[in-house]
């Protein structure tokens, strides 16, 4: 089996606000001295472990990013019987082996329960807190200290596998992530345009003029260009050796990564969208991103689009990659919608191959 599988995508979004910035607006970076609309990793794979691809795929194998452990805990012992003072000091137990307790100065809102960061836990590690709840409950006595060993090194949680995770205070259990996910930028010059609307009362009198409400948004559109790095043999590994397991993480990746948009503003701007274009690379050599390609924003010309532009410009940087570095990948496959080239299911076949 081959080490690395490289996959670039091309997907073209419509007036949309995908992945928002502090002030509500779209996220952008500079790329070669020009603006582009970016979307961020991190909302790209909370999309893709979040969507009923993954669920359907891998039930049973997700992980739970939460800081609520505690309150959840605290709520099934008292369901239990438990009284509320020492169920409240036994979540904080349990909690506090996932993370950092919150101040306990609002105890009267649970903040007390919380852990200060998002904390990756396992479906191993869920489903142990929940059997200690349940000892608990029928012991109505604290949790023993070999009871509270509760983090563990996950082996089906295919997300925490691909994506990682990061315990500050315990790192002994942080997974390394065996997908790498670059932001996605637009491959030319890009815009934040502001939406002003206006929504009209419907119990106003008939044809009164003025509006209830006014707003504005920004909003932009592109076609953005996506890379990601993924080391099977890390994935596997971090799947404890599960083949089976691994293949079908890849798959779900596959129809995730091409069919799967980020979810924001959704509702306002129906912005869905799958992958145009995926050029995927398989071999032991070492990764390379083919961002290069659009140093240069890309413009159409003549009676080629964008989309054509863009396509032509990735092969062609691959291409001299592989003249000034040697053959850069043992085998690659191509998808493209405009050509009608390739099949998901073949895309799928080559990152398992």
């Amino acid at each position: 089996m081959t080490r690395f599988v490289q996959l670039h995508l091309l997907t073209c979004y419509p007036p949309s606000n995908l992945n928002r910035d502090d002030t509500g607006r779209p996220k952008t970076a500079l790329v070669g001295e020009a603006l582009r609309l970016r979307v961020s990793s991190q909302s790209l794979k909370r999309a893709w472990r979040c969507s009923e691809r993954f669920e359907e795929a891998l039930s049973g194998h997700l992980g739970t990013r939460t800081k609520l452990m505690g309150k959840e805990v605290f709520d099934t012992l008292k369901k239990g019987g438990v009284a509320e003072k020492p169920a409240r000091e036994w979540a904080k137990d349990i909690a506090g082996r996932f993370g950092k307790l919150k101040s306990d100065k609002k105890a009267e809102h649970d903040a007390d329960l919380e852990i200060e960061q998002l904390a990756h836990i396992s479906p191993e590690e869920h489903e142990a807190i929940q059997a200690l709840c349940q000892t608990l409950i029928a012991r109505q006595d604290k949790p023993t200290e070999a009871e509270l060993a509760l983090l563990t090194r996950p082996r089906r949680a295919v997300d925490i596998a691909m994506f990682g995770r990061m315990l500050a205070d315990k790192a002994e259990f942080n997974v390394e992530a065996a997908v790498q996910v670059a932001h996605a930028f637009t491959v030319h010059k890009a815009a934040v345009e502001d939406d002003y609307f206006s929504a009209v009362d419907d119990l106003s009198p008939r044809g009164a003029s003025g509006a209830a409400h006014i707003g504005e948004r920004g909003y932009g559109a592109g076609l953005f260009y996506l890379y990601l790095c993924i080391d099977r043999a890390l994935l596997r590994r971090n799947l404890g050796d599960d083949e089976a397991l691994a293949r079908r993480a890849l798959e779900a990746l596959a129809r995730a990564v091409t069919q799967v948009s980020p979810t924001g503003m959704q509702n306002s701007y129906g912005s869905r969208a799958y992958a145009s274009h995926v050029f995927a690379e398989r071999g032991d050599q070492q990764p390379r991103t083919l961002a290069q390609a659009f140093l240069k924003p890309v413009q159409a010309r003549g009676e080629g689009s964008l989309l054509d532009e863009a396509v032509a410009a990735l092969h062609r940087r691959s291409d001299n990659f592989d003249k000034v570095y040697g053959a850069c990948a043992d085998a690659r496959y191509t998808l493209d919608v405009e050509q009608g080239q390739g099949t998901l299911d073949g895309l799928v076949d080559f990152l398992r191959g």
